[in-house]
């Protein structure tokens, strides 16, 4: 028989990641990288010359009820930073604890780049997902969210749980986009036609600051297995995607991003080293 302090839960893992980037003789450098817990990036890349790209990894794996991941980006000025990660974000099952993911990225004057891999949300994971992003000075910003409700390969869609999910574009600290997703896995929203109507996939695309030439030029694409809708509020262009699976979203979301990036920065899109392995 258990005692009382056997059959309490383990503690979740607290996990802060803090990295600055600067530009330096002609080149962006990492100058700041902070980590507590398993959140890490092992070293930056340059496969564009003085452009920056960075790989967020957390070595768990996976997150459960209970673990709370912070990270902090700032991105000086004349710096450009690519920032991904190696493979999709699994939040798994929960006990009963709620998992906690706050992103906080932040541009003066650059360039960031925020083309993560997916978040894949298992039955019954309890999340609360925050990304923040602030702009100044005339920063640009390209970037994307993923989220795959349930494992829709096994057939086991999002039936129990709660995601509570935010996305905020902010531009000299005004809010330009406050985006909030409340998932209760209970109520079968995936499958109503007022809900998602039977996707188990969503994503939304950002791009500041964005053109009704960039409007076009995402419209005139073709993507397939994908219901993509396309505007521009406030020099905000916003790409959001339904699917079956994130694997659709995501390839359409990386032509989107290779249509839209030389009109950004006037510079061709080159695709991390990590997408290829």
């Amino acid at each position: 028989m258990n005692t009382p302090e056997q059959s309490l839960p383990a503690p979740g893992w607290r996990a802060h990641l803090q990295l600055t980037f600067a530009q330096h003789a002609g080149r962006t450098r990492l100058v700041e990288r902070q980590h507590v817990g398993p959140l890490l990036v092992q070293r930056p890349f340059y496969p564009e010359g003085p452009s920056c790209h960075a790989y967020i990894v957390h070595p768990p794996g996976g997150v459960v009820g209970g673990d709370e991941l912070r990270m902090e980006v700032d991105v000086g000025v004349a710096s450009h930073t690519l920032l991904t990660t190696p493979a999709a974000a699994k939040f798994y099952r929960s006990d009963g604890r709620t998992a906690r993911q706050d992103q906080i990225l932040r541009a003066e004057g650059s360039v960031l780049e925020w083309l993560p891999q997916e978040s894949i949300f298992y039955p019954r994971a309890i999340v609360r997902s925050t990304t923040r992003i602030e702009l100044r000075s005339g920063a640009k910003f390209i970037g994307w969210e993923l989220a795959c409700l349930g494992l829709p390969a096994r057939d086991q869609p999002f039936h129990a749980g709660e995601l509570r999910l935010s996305l905020e574009l902010w531009v000299e600290g005004l809010p330009l986009l406050m985006d909030r997703l409340r998932i209760n896995g209970a109520e079968g929203l995936t499958g109503t036609r007022w809900g998602l109507g039977g996707h188990e996939a969503i994503g939304t695309m950002l791009v500041y600051p964005a053109t009704s030439a960039m409007v076009d030029a995402v419209r005139s694409l073709q993507p397939r297995g994908v219901e993509l809708g396309v505007t521009l509020v406030d020099n905000v262009l916003v790409c959001r995607a339904l699917a079956a699976q994130a694997e659709p979203i995501k390839r359409t979301f990386v032509e989107c991003w290779r249509t839209l990036r030389p009109l950004l920065i006037d510079r061709p899109a080159v695709p991390p080293r990590i997408w290829a392995t």
